[in-house]
């Protein structure tokens, strides 16, 4: 059986559908925290199980029988990130798993400015070491992270953020369908992979460029000091903790560690990559 974790979530969610499109349903089990949600998957004939990282007791039944997993990396903030992620990998071999993949990034590195990598990289070393094959996928950073951004220029005229650098920007869709593919087809990505990257970089005052041609509105891009724009953040309602890792976002772009493009992830799904304009075209036009 493969059995697929935080299958309800965004990520998630679109890897069981493309898996799903390889492999028949009654092979194929999900781990999340509500099976409510998961009500639609277990229409299609999937197993649904309750699976928790940070109650590692309730994943024993929801990796049963399990000969593939996928870990997909929990949104969780800190420390407590890489315990989680051990429970899931220790699982996962204690089920008898003969392959453990994970969602990984294409910087993680124990010296990153962003600390979302710290967790990657650590759990990258935690992975190739428990003795079982295992592939870190090694996702490029998430398009759709650029909503956030958009959402207020298109308010204000303004892209407003500390100074950035370029980013491989990569849709969701097209890394579900690379990690389905890794998990229905053994050995054709082992260990830690290239960079899973559309094919361009851009850096916000060319994402600012390309909503001005889009909307016909002057959108400009206005960099601001980091204390400023954590300051106006946390003013503005965000946690404290919140902007502060934010920040790393902006601090490693640029120092260049997303600065990254390679070919792996086009020649894995036959199909150049979406562009990150098209990915901020949907945005705008949700809006």
């Amino acid at each position: 059986m493969y059995v697929v974790t935080g299958a309800t979530g965004h990520l998630g969610s679109q890897i069981v559908d493309r898996l799903l499109d390889r492999i028949p349903a009654q092979e194929v089990g999900v781990s999340v925290r509500d099976v409510d949600k998961a009500a639609g998957l277990a229409e299609r004939g999937v197993r649904v199980r309750a699976g928790d990282f940070t109650n590692p007791g309730t994943l024993a039944h929801a990796f049963e029988g399990a000969e593939t997993v996928l870990v997909v990396s929990p949104a969780i903030r800190g420390a407590g990130a890489v315990v989680a992620n051990r429970a899931a990998i220790d699982a996962a071999r204690a089920a008898g798993a003969k392959r453990i993949l994970y969602t990984s990034h294409q910087a993680a590195s124990s010296d990153s400015l962003f600390a979302a990598q710290l967790t990657h990289a650590a759990t990258e070393e935690y992975l190739a070491g428990v003795g079982v094959p295992f592939t870190a996928l090694r996702n490029g950073f998430y398009a759709s992270t650029l909503g956030y951004s958009i959402g207020a220029a298109l308010e204000t005229g303004q892209l407003v953020a500390p100074a950035d650098g370029p980013v491989s920007w990569t849709a969701h869709a097209d890394l579900a369908e690379a990690a389905a593919i890794a998990v229905a087809e053994e050995g054709l990505l082992d260990g830690v992979t290239p960079a899973l990257t559309a094919l361009e970089m851009l850096d916000l005052a060319a994402v600012a460029d390309i909503l001005t041609e889009i909307t016909g509105r002057a959108i400009t891009r206005v960099v601001v000091d980091d204390d400023e724009w954590t300051a106006a953040a946390v003013d503005g309602g965000m946690p404290a903790e919140v902007a502060d890792f934010t920040l790393g976002i902006y601090r490693a772009a640029r120092r260049g560690e997303f600065a990254v493009t390679d070919p792996t992830l086009q020649r894995l799904i036959g199909r150049r990559p979406t562009s990150a304009r098209s990915v901020i075209e949907a945005i705008v036009a949700q809006r």
